[in-house]
């Protein structure tokens, strides 16, 4: 019989959701707001600068957290243009 996991798949949305957490709780503290749809043109600057810089790996696990607080972000900005 060969190895198996089963649902895998549980363990890695479990390990997203903790990064995607760590991110939004760091910024929210770091910038002082309740949330993350709180943060102002300028200070989604400086998060994408800070991650396009040499500071962070692409290949970081917090890469996860930070791609999905941009998607956020554009799904925001996207209903706020059609809504």
């Amino acid at each position: 019989m060969s190895f198996e996991w089963h649902k895998l798949y549980k363990w890695e949305q479990n390990i997203e959701s903790e990064i995607t957490d760590g991110v939004y709780e760091y910024i929210c503290e770091y910038y002082g707001i309740g949330n993350v749809e709180e943060l102002t043109d300028d200070q989604i600057i400086q998060i994408r600068e800070f991650v396009d810089s040499d500071y962070i790996s692409e290949y970081s696990p917090m890469m996860m957290g930070f791609n999905n607080l941009f998607y956020q972000l554009e799904e925001l900005q996207y209903e706020n243009v059609v809504g």
